[in-house]
C-alpha cells in the first residue's frame, strides 16, 4: 500500500488540484472523529449497556458542531470533483464522435459507474458482511445489549452514501444549468431551501421538509460546480454571510444550535437539512477556501502529499467500518469485565485518547482486510452491456433503487432481519431485507449499464 500510494504521488500532474484530496481526507477523517468522541456508552443499573450522544450530556458542547460538522465540505468537493470527471468524459465522447443523442445516454452510465464503483463496492460488501452476520446471531438467538445497539448504530453513516449517491445522478443536469446559469444556479436551489423551511414552519405544511434533502445539499453541492470553474474568488465574504445567516436564524428562528441531530429533539437540523445547515454550509466551504494558500504551500512537501494519497486510498473504507470498531473496542472491554466511566467526568475525559487510539487501531485493521473493495477497476467509453438507448433508463434505475435501499438500511439497521422490523423514509414503511434487496439490485443495474470495453476515460 505505502509504495503503491507512494508511485501515484509521484506520478501526480502539475495540474491537480491537491488540495481537493486534502478536503476529502480531512472532511471524513473529522467525521469519524466526531463519532468517535460523541459515543458516550455506558452501562445501566440492570447491567445493559446503551449508546447515548456527549453532546445531549454535556449539551454547552453543540457549539463545537459549528466547526466539526463538516459533511457540507466533502458534498463541496463532491461537486468540484463531479464536474471535472463529467466534463472529461464528455470531452473524450465528443472525440470519438459518441456526443450524440444515444451517445449521451451511454455518457450517462459510464459516468455513473465510474463515479460510484469507489463508493458502492465497499458500501455493498459492508452491507453483505453486517446482514449475513446480523442473520447469523439472529439464527444463533444471540442478542440483546450492546449488539442490539451495534446492529443499529453501524448501518446509521449510510445515509451519507444515499445522498452522495443523488449528487452524482443528478450532475449531468445540474451542470448544465451551471454552465447557464453560473451563480443563478446555485441562488435558485438556496431559494428553494429558504422556500420549503418557510412553508414547513410558518404554514405547517407536511412532507415538505423532505425536499431540502435535495434542495440544501445539492446547492452546497453546486458550490463545487463554482469552484471548478474559479467563481469562488472571496470566499470570506461567503463564510462571513454564511455564519452571519446561520447565527440569526438559530439566535431568532425555530433552529436548534447543533449542527448534528440530536436525541429526542422535535427539529433537528441535520434530519432533514435546514436552511440554517445551508448557511452553515457556506461558512464553511468559505472558510476552508480561505486557508487555501497555506494549505497548497503544505501540500508540496513530499511526505504530506504521500500520506494524503493513501488516506485517500482508503478512506470510503475507514468511513464505513469506523463505528464497527469503536463498538467493537467497547463490546471487547465489556466483555472483559472493564468497568466504563460515566460520560462526560473526568476520567471519561482522561481516557478520550486511548479510546481514540483503540478504535484507530481496529479501523486500520479493517481496512487492511476490506480496501482491495475501493479499487477503481478502469473505466471506458464505447461498447456497453446495454444498448444505448437502455443505458440511461437502466443506470437512473440502478441509482435510484440505490439511494433508497441505502437510505432506509440507515434507518432501519441491520437488527430484527426475520421480524421485519420497520422504520418510516419519508412516509414509506421498509425492512432491512427490502433494503439490502434494493442496494444490490442497482448496484448490479448501474454495473451493467455503465460496462464498456473501449477507450480509456
Amino acid at each position: 500500500m505505502a509504495s503503491s500510494a507512494h508511485a501515484l504521488a509521484e506520478a501526480t500532474p502539475a495540474s491537480r488540484d491537491k488540495y481537493v484530496d486534502l478536503l476529502r481526507v480531512a472532511s471524513l477523517g473529522t467525521v469519524v472523529l466526531g463519532h468517535w468522541l460523541m459515543a458516550a456508552v455506558s452501562v445501566r443499573g440492570d447491567g445493559r449497556a446503551e449508546v447515548g450522544n456527549l453532546l445531549a450530556v454535556e449539551p454547552r458542547l453543540q457549539l463545537l458542531t459549528w466547526a466539526l460538522q463538516v459533511m457540507p465540505v466533502f458534498f463541496f468537493v463532491g461537486g468540484f470533483s463531479h464536474a471535472l470527471s463529467y466534463r472529461s468524459l464528455r470531452r473524450k465522447a465528443g472525440e470519438n464522435g459518441e456526443d450524440g443523442k444515444n451517445g449521451g445516454a451511454a455518457l450517462y452510465s459510464v459516468f455513473l459507474r465510474a463515479r460510484l464503483q469507489r463508493l458502492l463496492r465497499p458500501t455493498v460488501v459492508f452491507i453483505g458482511v453486517w446482514g449475513a452476520l446480523a442473520l447469523a446471531l439472529q439464527l444463533a438467538g444471540r442478542e440483546g445489549g450492546l449488539l442490539d445497539v451495534s446492529l443499529r448504530l453501524v448501518a446509521q453513516p449510510l445515509w451519507f452514501i444515499g445522498i452522495y449517491l443523488a449528487m452524482v445522478a443528478f450532475t449531468p443536469p445540474l451542470l448544465r444549468l451551471h454552465d447557464r446559469y453560473g451563480w443563478g444556479a446555485f441562488g435558485g436551489l438556496a431559494a428553494a431551501a429558504g422556500l420549503v423551511d418557510v412553508l414547513r414552519f410558518g404554514f405547517g405544511v407536511p412532507y415538505v421538509e423532505f425536499l431540502n434533502f435535495a434542495f440544501v445539499w445539492l446547492a452546497v453541492h453546486q458550490l463545487g460546480f463554482l469552484r471548478a470553474d474559479g467563481k469562488l474568488r472571496r470566499p470570506y465574504l461567503l463564510a462571513g454571510a454564511g455564519l452571519a445567516g446561520a447565527v440569526l436564524l438559530v439566535a431568532y428562528g425555530p433552529y436548534p444550535l447543533s449542527m448534528v441531530g440530536m436525541p429526542g429533539e422535535k427539529i433537528s437540523n441535520m434530519a432533514p437539512p435546514t436552511f440554517a445547515l445551508l448557511c452553515h454550509g457556506l461558512w464553511l466551504v468559505g472558510g476552508v477556501e480561505s486557508l487555501r494558500g497555506p494549505a497548497q504551500r503544505w501540500l508540496r512537501r513530499p511526505r504530506v502529499w504521500r500520506a494524503v494519497v493513501a488516506a485517500n486510498g482508503v478512506s470510503m473504507t475507514a468511513f464505513l467500518w469506523h463505528l464497527t470498531a469503536m463498538l467493537g473496542a467497547y463490546g471487547a472491554l465489556l466483555a472483559l469485565g472493564v468497568r466504563l466511566p460515566e460520560p462526560a467526568t473526568g476520567v471519561w475525559w482522561a481516557q478520550v485518547p486511548v479510546r481514540v487510539v483503540v478504535a484507530g487501531a481496529v479501523t486500520a485493521l479493517l481496512v487492511t482486510v476490506f480496501r482491495r473493495f475501493e479499487q477503481p477497476s478502469a473505466v471506458v467509453l464505447g461498447e456497453s452491456g446495454v444498448s444505448p438507448a437502455g443505458a440511461r433508463p437502466a443506470a437512473a434505475l440502478g441509482v435510484t433503487l440505490c439511494l433508497f435501499g441505502v437510505l432506509g438500511l440507515s434507518m432501519v439497521g441491520f437488527g430484527g432481519l426475520l421480524e421485519g422490523r420497520t422504520a418510516v423514509l419519508v412516509a414509506v414503511r421498509v425492512t432491512a431485507p427490502v433494503a439490502v434487496a434494493m442496494t444490490l439490485a442497482g448496484w448490479l443495474l448501474v454495473e451493467r449499464a455503465g460496462r464498456g470495453r473501449s477507450v480509456a476515460a
